[in-house]
């Protein structure tokens, strides 16, 4: 019997009548796509998906020992359930075909119709290509929000929330700014890598879940706010790492937003790399200003807060402004973590000061310098963007604004609702008690923890002899007790 002869094809049917692109029994479904195209996206997908892992590196060392562990859990946990939700319902939602403002449908489900056809975000790259890059932004996004349970928030609840809350806040904000159809995008607002779904939805989210679960054990004693307790991260070189491995995936994450291989992707890529050196030396700077010395939490900080502030830019601006864009997200996003105590707020990871309001101020300061000519180097957008007041389109700094101020809102909003419902839950009350907060939650869920090892190697750390301390299951006074005051805040 002879085998079928195979055709390349040479024009895409449409979508509803053959939402797969073909047959590939009879048909080369690869032929009208670039392979360099195809080879830069895959790349990029695999760098992307290793900063959600790096953010729980991130968070565990800016922990205590006592619960760092139960970061790296939820960076699994978010890279496994965020992407089994994104199959099963996730991509639909927010990159379906529907014309309705709001939300997507259920067309794409499992992937059913995901294949060959060319993705909405870029005619150059096929869907499925493009649901295995958004697939990494939804994972990193929810690892963002972990952190706010900071020491004291119970797993199971927590899991539940962040499954929830992407449903409810970054698949809409999503479907508002990267679908076609999105009233947001409609209106011209820019967001290159995602600032809102990503930064702005996480940062606002933290923000209502700190509120929520209210200060650790060792910090609601104390009256005065400005004198949280701050405690120092408990391994430096784990949290300069995961700082590290963020900041080689976001080469991928902005890079990849184009999404094809072009001038515009490699111009985005030089932005990402000149904010972050921007916005470390910034906050560094202005910290040695304060505390007459250097500091590795302030570098990392910095680093992130300079590529939060060029994410909704980097395919828009001009490279001439890339360090400044850093540097002045990360000069705001300094500030708003020293006045945090202002909202008598218990962030002590600082993810609302430099997500919530870094992507604020990174979308105002794109509708500044956005520049008309960026966009037009992915070979095909032409003059379809007008820039921002670089070019005097004075109206899109009202755009941003509009964008920045949604994202913010319904985060918080929703986050709240979500949180309150699932706090009345029997059996999923979002604290821990303050017996498994003391003694640490690293105790509490992972039996990779050896219990007495952990309590022994503290009473030694705090100069107490290990005969004292072994025998109790309780955690020595000394684990959390402030052992010093500087600039008018208590460490240990």
């Amino acid at each position: 019997m002879a085998e079928p002869e195979i055709v390349p094809v040479t024009e895409w049917p449409d979508w509803h009548a053959n939402p797969n692109g073909g047959d590939p029994f009879t048909q080369n479904l690869n032929s009208p796509y670039d392979k360099g195209d195809l080879c830069w996206m895959l790349v990029c997908t695999a760098l992307c998906w290793q900063i959600t892992p790096a953010i729980g590196f991130l968070y565990a060392g800016m922990h205590r020992r006592k619960a760092a562990l139960t970061m790296v859990l939820q960076s699994l946990f978010c890279a496994c359930a965020c992407g089994i939700q994104f199959w099963i319902y996730g991509y639909s939602l927010y990159q379906a075909r529907t014309t309705n403002p709001i939300l997507g449908d259920l067309s794409l489900a499992v992937f059913r119709n995901v294949l060959a056809q060319p993705s909405m975000a870029n005619s150059d790259i096929p869907d499925i290509l493009y649901a295995a890059f958004g697939f990494t932004f939804v994972s990193c996004t929810a690892m963002i929000l972990a952190g706010a349970m900071l020491e004291r928030g119970r797993l199971l609840p927590s899991m539940l929330f962040l499954l929830c809350w992407t449903t409810f806040v970054y698949y809409f904000i999503a479907y508002w700014e990267w679908n076609p159809s999105g009233w947001l995008y409609k209106l011209g607002v820019y967001d290159f890598a995602g600032s809102g779904p990503v930064h702005i939805a996480s940062g606002f989210g933290a923000l209502a879940w700190s509120l929520m679960l209210g200060p650790r054990v060792a910090d609601s004693d104390v009256v005065d706010r400005k004198k949280l307790v701050h405690h120092k991260p408990h391994s430096p070189l784990l949290m300069c790492l995961g700082t590290v491995f963020i900041w080689f995936g976001w080469f991928a994450f902005n890079g990849g937003s184009t999404p094809n291989l072009s001038l515009r992707s490699i111009y985005a890529i030089v932005n990402t790399n000149l904010a972050g050196c921007g916005g470390g030396v910034g906050w560094v700077l202005i910290d040695y200003l304060y505390k007459r010395k250097f500091s590795l939490v302030g570098f990392c900080s910095g680093i992130i807060a300079g590529l939060v502030g060029i994410t909704p830019a980097a395919g828009y601006v001009p490279v001439y402004v890339a360090s400044l864009i850093g540097f002045l997200t990360s000069a705001t996003c300094y500030y708003a973590a020293k006045y945090k105590h202002l909202l008598s707020v218990d962030d002590g990871l600082d993810i609302f000061a430099i997500h919530g309001v870094g992507g604020y101020v990174g979308d105002l300061l794109t509708g500044i310098f956005a520049d008309n000519f960026v966009p037009a180097l992915d070979g095909y957008s032409g003059s379809s963007y007008a820039g921002g007041w670089w070019n005097r389109n004075f109206r899109q700094l009202g755009l941003q604004f509009a964008g920045a101020t949604t994202a913010a809102a319904w985060s918080f909003v929703v986050s709240c609702i979500l949180l309150f419902i699932i706090n009345k839950i029997p059996g999923l009350h979002l604290r821990a008690s303050e017996d498994s907060e003391i003694r640490g939650l690293d105790i509490k869920y992972l039996e990779d923890v050896d219990e007495e090892g952990f309590y022994m190697n503290e009473c030694i750390l705090h100069g107490r002899t290990p005969p004292r301390c072994s025998g109790s299951l309780k955690a020595p006074t000394s684990v959390t007790e402030p052992v010093g005051v500087e600039g008018g805040e208590k460490r240990d």
